[in-house]
């Protein structure tokens, strides 16, 4: 089917557009770090005010004064306000001070901080003291780098990742593949856009950092505070350096579409890329005008790699590769994969343009870009694996994970991709087996189409005023000249399009890479959506911490028993908290005795055992020892194996009154 006027680009921007959506879309996702741990447990019930709260995460973190807050019942901040980093070794951990002295009840502890790859991670529990009650303590509903400011952040994440691609990518098939094409506006655009879309990119995520990792209001983005904040940060600083980078590229761009353009102009062609195209020298060329070309040539190779190289480093820096398994060697191949992606997809994008604007592409420079994009798929296919054994860690995580299910998406992306790169290379193929034929062929037609086809038009008009007796071989009217000039090179563009879209192995060829970017517009949003996703191996480590254990294993096992001896006083309630409530050693039993009205109290005596009938095992006696007015404690509770236990609860109240209460409860 033939493609007469159709317009690739707006194809690729609203593709862009629905991925970018898509992927704002997606709910936040667990980034790198998460927490692993936490003293007092979440939904546990301590005798005493402990002397602090303290977090564990999987990984390093970010945090500052404020980013751990302990709420009273009331809803009021009680801890002291200071950080402590408790970080021993590998294990990462944090700590809030909290003062002595505090009232029984619920307390709420709500948490932030920045994970090691410049993510936003937050999350809130709660513990009492003594017993628990309600509370007004308010949290954020909304988890930390959501809403609209989370959605603008992401947006702004894919756009930057799309305009390195075009940049470096574009500018690397010029250099590479098709010097003359320096000259054709179409790829001077991609290149020039893909610059600006970068720095735009890069602007919107430096002044979204503040709300997006904060507060997520939009109206922070002009806290100069918080802006100032941000550059002191690790992903602050590599935005920075990444803006800094992009003058240089903003250097390199004007001298490839200057001077290099200029270099590679052959004699009589013009500087609009409309004329026909040479890769060679001109034939009066000097030795020295050569040696300067290549110099210059040399000159953008090796400055140009280097900042793309320093680009590309800026995201190796401050997101999944910068954390984890091995950085040191995990960063520089990020830059490498990154890097081969920038080659693909934005030469494609660059083959793609030149195949549908400005004057016909030549074979030779497809052929490079085909050996090119081979060579870059094989680095993918190589700092791939490698990035996918570190971030993934088993086989079962692919299909288990969030992570390795974007990852096996993104590979069958690829796969298609390169599968259509092959249709690609066949009419590459034909394209250069058909190039001496095609170029005889053109030239008959040029001398055959003026007498086949009827003049009309401008042409005709043309004829009838230089049929006119009197005529001059210029009109005398200069506007009436100038406007017969526009029309005569409109018509011959006409032409020469016509001349080209008319053959179909370049038709084909032209099909084939519309297809390969309207996939790579895809595998960049899934490639985006992949580095804000919690690594697969990550989310394992969090799962094999409680493997074996019912979803509430860490939550403390919480009985209140009423009792009544009969006698004077005899009358009240026991709180049992066995924390964390499974089966082996480490459990510690906390025992509250209170009378009708709530209030603590003591009595003459209390005792605890345990008991699993389906095994014959007990009664195991648990060693209480008195802690406070109506408080007792046991550490190290053995409960052997895992089983619907019996609790037996004895109370005495007075030299003669007492009673025992019996309770299941279950041990994982």
């Amino acid at each position: 089917m033939a493609l007469t006027g159709f317009r690739p680009r707006r194809l690729l921007v609203v593709l862009a557009v629905l991925c970018g959506v898509l992927a704002a879309g997606i709910a936040p996702a667990a980034a790198h770090a998460a927490l692993t741990g936490s003293d007092p447990a979440p939904g546990s019930v301590v005798a005493h005010a402990p002397e602090q709260v303290a977090l564990t995460f999987s990984e390093g973190v970010a945090m500052g004064d404020d980013s751990l807050r302990v709420l009273d019942p009331q809803g009021r901040r009680v801890d002291r306000g200071k950080l402590r980093d408790l970080c021993s070794g590998s294990v990462v951990k944090y700590g809030a001070g909290l003062p002595p002295g505090l009232a029984d009840g619920t307390y709420t502890v709500a948490w932030q901080a920045i994970s090691a790859d410049s993510h936003p991670v937050s999350g809130a529990f709660t513990f009492s003291i003594g017993a628990p009650s309600k509370t007004a303590a308010a949290v954020p509903q909304q988890q930390v780098g959501g809403g609209l400011v989370g959605a603008l952040y992401e947006i702004a994440r894919y756009l930057a990742y799309a305009g390195f691609v075009l940049l470096a990518g574009g500018a690397a098939f010029v250099l590479a593949c098709r010097p003359a094409g320096a000259r054709v506006r179409s790829v001077q655009r991609l290149v020039v856009h893909g610059w600006a879309l970068l720095t735009g990119a890069t602007l919107a995520m430096l002044l979204l950092r503040t709300p997006y990792t904060g507060s997520g209001k939009l109206a922070d983005v002009f806290d100069l505070g918080g802006l100032q904040q941000v550059v002191l940060s690790k992903p602050g600083a590599a935005l920075l350096a990444r803006l800094l980078l992009l003058a240089a590229a903003a250097l390199f761009v004007a001298v490839l579409f200057g001077a290099y353009a200029r270099a590679h102009r052959p004699d009589g062609d013009g500087p609009e890329g409309d004329g026909p195209e040479g890769d060679g020298p001109d034939g009066d060329d000097t030795t020295g005008a050569v040696k300067r070309r290549r110099d210059l040539t040399l000159g953008l190779a090796v400055g140009g790699a280097a900042v793309a190289a320093g680009l590309a480093t800026t995201w190796a820096i401050a997101e999944h590769a910068s954390t984890g398994l091995q950085p040191a060697v995990a960063m520089p191949v990020d830059v490498l994969h990154l890097l081969a992606v920038a080659a693909w997809l934005g030469g494609l994008a660059a083959l793609l343009v030149s195949l549908y604007g400005g004057p016909s592409i030549e074979r030779t420079a497809v052929r490079r870009f085909s050996r090119i994009a081979f060579g870059s798929v094989l680095v993918l296919v190589a700092t791939g694996t490698y990035q996918s054994w570190r971030q993934v860690g088993s086989w079962r995580a692919l299909t288990d994970t969030s992570y390795g299910q974007l990852l096996l998406v993104k590979v069958g992306l690829v796969v298609v991709m390169v599968a259509v790169a092959g249709l690609s290379r066949r009419w590459t193929n034909r394209l250069a087996a058909t190039a001496t034929a095609g170029t005889t062929a053109s030239a008959t037609a040029a001398v055959a189409v003026p007498a086949a086809v009827p003049a009309t038009g401008a042409d005709a008009e043309a004829k009838a005023d230089a049929a006119r007796p009197g005529a001059s071989t210029a009109p005398a009217d200069p506007d009436r000249a100038a406007q017969l000039a526009r029309q005569q090179a409109a018509l011959a563009t006409a032409r020469k399009k016509r001349a080209r879209d008319a053959d179909p192995v370049r038709r084909g060829l032209r099909q084939s890479v519309l297809t390969e970017a309207a996939i790579a517009v895809v595998l960049l949003a899934v490639t985006t959506t992949l580095t804000t996703t919690e690594p697969a191996r990550t989310e394992e480590a969090v799962k094999a911490a409680t493997a074996g254990r019912s979803p509430d294993a860490n939550q403390p096992r919480v009985l209140t028993v009423p009792f009544d001896t009969a006698g004077p006083g005899g009358r009240g309630s026991a709180r049992i908290d066995l924390d964390p409530g499974h089966s082996g050693g480490g459990n510690e039993l906390r025992l509250r005795i209170s009378d009708p009205s709530g209030k603590a109290r003591d009595v003459p005596e209390v005792k605890v055992s345990f008991t699993l009938d389906a095994k014959k095992l007990g009664p195991l006696p648990v060693a209480l020892h008195h802690s406070g007015t109506g408080h007792w404690t046991a550490s190290g509770v053995q409960l052997p194996v895992p089983g619907q236990w019996q609790l037996s609860l004895l109370v005495r109240t007075s030299d003669i009154d007492q009673v025992t209460e019996t309770r299941n409860v279950t041990i994982n």
